[in-house]
Parts: C-alpha cells; structure tokens; sequence
C-alpha cells in the first residue's frame, strides 16, 4: 500500500483573481517551518554548550513540550512550568510548544509578546495581573458577540462559548490574529494548537488529529494543509470560492478549550450562561433601544406627522419591552429555562404550558400547536433528547420570523446551535476534491465541525508525532483531571493501532493513586517520553487528592492565592528535575551520536512513504 502524504498551500496569481490549492506529494514540512526549524536548532545548540552538555549541528534533539488540557489548571500550571524551565535554563532546548485545550489559554497569552522567552519574568507578571483582574464588561462582550455573529458564514456555540465562558478565564478580548505572529517569534519554540475533527472522530475512519501553526492548519497525520489566513473560508475542488476573515486570538482559545466537563455539565453551564445573559438588564435595555431606534425608523418611513411621532415615541419609550419584543423574549427566556429544568431531572411541563399561550398569544390564536410531547403525561417527567431539541427548534424557527433585533436573533440562533449541539463549523477546504491519497471522508462534506481534543486524547502527542518533525524527546506536562497516566496510556496505544513509534507505557496500580513527578518510557526506534504529573506524591506529598479536589477543571475563575500556590507546584516538577530533564537530553543526543535506527531516519524528503 503507498500512502501519500499531502500539503495543500495557496497560491496566487496576478493574472487570476481566484485562489488555486496545488497538491505537492513531499514528505516535508513548511517551507517556512522549516526555516523556523533551522533557526531554532542552532538556538538549541547554543543553548546546551552553555549547559556543559555535549553536541554537535547533526546530533541536536528535536524536543517537544506538550501541555493537556485541564482549563485554568492547564493555562496555570504550564506558565508555572515554563517559568521554571527558564530559570534552569533549559527553555531554548525546546524546539515546539504544542497545547491542547486549557494550555492554548497559556499559548496564547505568551505569543501576544513578541519573543516572549526573552523577558518571560515580565511576561509571567502581565498574565497573572490579568488574570487575576476584573472580567471583561458585558457591554464589550455584548460587542464581541455581535462582530462574531456578524463577521461569518457559520456561527456556532464555539462563538458564544469564546465569549461567554474563555472571557471569563483570560479576562480579555484578543483580536489579534495566528498569522499576524509570524515573523515575531524566531527565539521562542514553535507552538502548535491542536484540536480535533468532530466527523472523524465519530466515523472513525479518517484522520481526527488536527493542527493549527502560524502558518498552516490541517490534519496532522494525513499531512493535508492549507494556510492558516484561509482555514476556515469556503473551497471547492481545491479553489477558494468565498472568503472568510481569519479568526481571531479569542476564538482559536474556545476552539481548543471548549471541554471542560462532560457533555451534561457542558450543556448547564451553556443555558445558563445564555439565560444570565439574556436577562441581563444590559442585554434589555439593548434590545428596548434596538426596538425604538427601529420603531423610529418605520415611522419617519411612514411619514407620520411631529406630533403623532412624538407621542408614538413616548409611549414606546414607556413601555420597557415594547410587543411584540415582550412576549418573544418571554417565550424565549421559558425555552431556556425548559431545557435547563431538563438537564436537571425536573419537570419542564410548567414552562412547557407557558411557551404555548405565549406563541398562542402572538398569532392571535392563528399558531398551530408545537407537537406535543407525550411523556410529559407519563410518571417519567424527563423528556426524550429528541424531542427537546425539536421543540426548541421549532419555538426558535416561530420567534424568528416575529421580531427583528440583532440581540434576539442570535439568542434565537445560540438555541438553534444548543439543540443541534454545533461546536466549531468551518467550510471544509478539502470539499469536493478528488485524491486518492486522502480519505474520501474528509472530501466529502461542504462543512466540518472542530472541537476540543480532550474529547479524545487530552494532549496534544500526534501534533509532534508527526514523521517529518522527527522527534527526539517528548516532555508531557500533564494537568488532567483524574488518572495522570490515562493521556501517554491512551496515546501509546492509539500509536500501537496506528504502526507509530511509540514507546511501551508501564505503570503501576500505586503510580496511579501515588504519582511520582516524573517518569520516563523509552523503546527501540521510538521517541523518548518524559512525563510528568501535575500533583504528584513529591510536590503534594500525602495530599495528592486534596490538591486535585482544590483545582478541578470546571469552577470559576482562581482566586490571587490560588494562582500563585499553583504556579509553585507546577514549577516545582521542574525546579525539582532540572538534572534529571539534562540526563535525558544528554540520553537523545547519545542515541543520535551512535546511530538510531529510526524507520524514518535519513529518509530522502521527496520519497513516498511505502508500507
């Protein structure tokens, strides 16, 4: 079987005004990765003479930093962690910094400086002011919201969750772009912010992995890309047909960090971050002046006299919701409440009643009933999923087409988005093309849906597991929630199935209740992976379990006290294994000196890969 391996870039034309994809079949990287490789390699040489570690140009290690996912444990506690590798001096050995979920949150804040490494002390204390700092106005959320609603094709929960939840954690509004990075990194580690495909995943038969760099996204194990400045914009059969502005800093944060907590909890947080935000008197008193500026309107339209004007103005100024504005948000509030009382094994039948005379009450006894549902006659008072999201549906299709005011058409639409449960969608760039070289899943679909990677494996290893990357040494900073070996676990064995090098993970029953701080698995032909627990019985001693229970993923914004203790713990998992993390280093480079039979070593790049 020959399995060819794809980079899609964008190239264009002067004399063509649309945008080709042209396929080169190379097993390589970027070009301008691999610059940026280039660059960072000699930085990393340097870097070790000056630890008194031996090495030449060809023996240098490829080194990945990998970051779980974890929420603000994550962002947390992988800022602790690179604080600490900077002062051992052991930061520029790195050659990528690859995040999932939660340590995106981290990535981000620290690529916002140009050269971050240089000056992270300083860097460190800007973050943690913020963080630490009041939250981001409703006014200017109420902002964000309406340039994402606004500003695209395919609005989703991803768009609300940036602004309703992520806000929340990095208390800012970032609107710069990945691309805008480029060029302002080349002594920092290349970072990479990994997610998953949702289609894949649930199919289980193409590529989920995927990656987005400064100056690609794509799937990482397929080696299919295109520019990071056009993901998201719409193509067909390899040309771009419509285009899409990049997304922003804020958003790339809640693509990646959008699984806190299982799907239940998820869905609570979500309707009631949307009911608190809709019954907001902010989120009011906008709709009311979205009503009478548009009341305004229809009558200067109209060419009503000063006086009739005048007095219309006033009565509506009087009313705080003018109709039909006050039944629908009233309709709309109880359908939220509806799904709430759902989720939380109560009997919505109450609001259920109330939504009907509402819609009854707008078309003048004229609307149709929404199908009702029959279990709520049943002693089983919990309605079928099924049926809640069809009843959803149609309330939202019946208030759409009944008031127009921005402010309620995207609750209207975040509804909608809830009862499909559409995270992430993006015009898929592989559209309608045609190559065997990748699988006819992924071309198929005019849209794709990327989601948190933690759903599947809450860190980002096939981001760097990628053969072209060549990797030497894999240290795993893990923050996960639960068993701190269920990521390398899960990874070794998906590696297995997936003929990767990797190597064999061994741990036993009382590692797994009494963690050590590090750990290190290596294997023939394989990549060294050095791993390590974020609570752990060296940094916690005896109170492993009260640390994790004081840091679970899905609480509310940490307290100064909290940031700062766990700044110190995560830093403390390296501060305590500097010697050891050079032992290792000096191990990768041995294995290099005196010839690793990698199956990928010394491989011609223009050759295609034959299994």
């Amino acid at each position: 079987m020959i399995k060819i391996y794809l980079t899609l870039v964008l190239q264009m034309s002067a004399s063509k005004p649309k945008e080709s994809i042209s396929r080169i079949l190379k097993n390589v990287l970027n070009k301008s990765e691999q610059e940026f490789v280039a660059g960072r390699r000699n930085t990393v040489l340097q870097t070790l003479n000056k630890l008194k570690i031996q090495c030449s140009q060809k023996e240098v290690p490829n080194i990945a930093l990998l970051g779980s996912g974890g929420g603000q444990r994550a962002m947390v506690g992988l800022l602790g962690s690179l604080v600490q590798l900077d002062k051992a001096g052991l930061l520029d050995c790195i050659l990528y910094l690859s995040g999932v979920s939660g340590s995106t949150w981290c990535m981000a804040s620290l690529y916002k400086e140009p050269n971050w490494s240089t000056k992270l002390e300083t860097v460190k204390d800007k973050i943690i002011e913020r963080i630490r700092g009041p939250e981001v106005s409703l006014t200017d959320a109420m902002a964000k919201l309406k340039k994402y609603y606004y500003g695209k094709d395919l609005f989703s929960l991803t768009d609300v969750w940036a602004v309703m939840v992520v806000m929340s954690y990095v208390k800012e509004i970032d609107e710069h772009t990945l691309t805008e990075q480029r060029k302002q990194h080349n002594k920092d580690p290349f970072p990479i912010y990994a997610v998953i495909d949702k289609q894949s995943k649930q199919s289980n038969d193409g590529d989920p992995w995927f990656e987005i760099n400064p100056y690609e996204a794509g799937y990482s194990l397929s080696g299919v890309f295109v520019d990071t400045g056009d993901f998201g914009s719409q193509f067909h059969k390899g040309s771009k047909i419509k285009h899409q502005d990049e997304f922003d800093m804020l958003y790339l944060q809640a693509l990646c960090g959008s699984a806190l907590g299982d799907e239940v909890d998820i869905k609570k947080t979500m309707w009631q971050k949307i009911k608190a935000f809709f019954q907001n008197e902010t989120t009011l008193e906008a709709m009311r002046e979205e009503e009478r500026e548009r009341t305004d309107k229809a009558m200067r339209k109209e060419k009503k006299t000063e006086a009739i004007e005048a007095d219309t103005i006033s009565d509506a100024s009087d009313d705080p919701i003018s109709p039909p504005l006050d039944e629908c948000h009233r309709a709309f509030m109880d359908l939220v409440n509806m799904n709430l009382s759902v989720l939380n094994g109560e009997n919505p039948s109450g609001f259920d009643k109330s939504i009907r005379t509402n819609l009854n009450d707008l078309s003048g006894g004229k609307r149709p009933l929404i199908s009702t549902m029959e279990t709520l006659e049943t002693a089983d008072i919990r309605p079928e999923k099924q049926y809640i999201n069809r009843f959803t549906m149609e309330v939202c299709e019946y208030l759409s087409s009944q008031i127009q005011n921005w402010l309620f058409d995207a609750g209207i639409s975040i509804c909608k988005c809830m009862a499909q449960w559409i995270w992430g969608r993006k015009y898929n760039f592989l559209h309608n093309m045609t190559d065997e070289g990748v699988k006819s899943t992924l071309l198929q679909s005019e849209t794709r849906d990327y989601i948190d990677a933690g759903v599947l494996l809450n860190s980002p290893y096939f981001s760097v597991l990628r053969e072209d990357r060549d990797i030497d040494l894999i240290i795993s900073l893990d923050f996960s929630e639960g068993d701190p070996f269920m990521t390398v676990n899960d990874a070794a064995e998906t590696c297995k199935k997936l003929k990767i090098p990797f190597p064999e993970v061994n741990v036993t029953s009382e590692d797994k209740t009494k963690p050590k701080d590090f750990y290190v698995f290596k294997g023939q032909n394989t990549p060294t992976v050095i791993h390590i627990p974020l609570f752990n019985a060296v940094n916690c001693g005896d109170k492993v379990e009260d640390w994790r229970k004081k840091y679970h993923t899905f609480q509310g914004a940490y307290s100064a006290e909290m940031i700062a203790d766990l700044m110190d713990v995560a830093g403390k998992n390296i501060s305590n294994n500097r010697e050891k993390l050079k032992e290792q280093i000096r191990a990768v480079i041995e294995k290099k000196r005196f010839g690793r039979s990698k199956t990928f070593l010394n491989k011609d790049p223009f050759r295609l890969n034959i299994n």
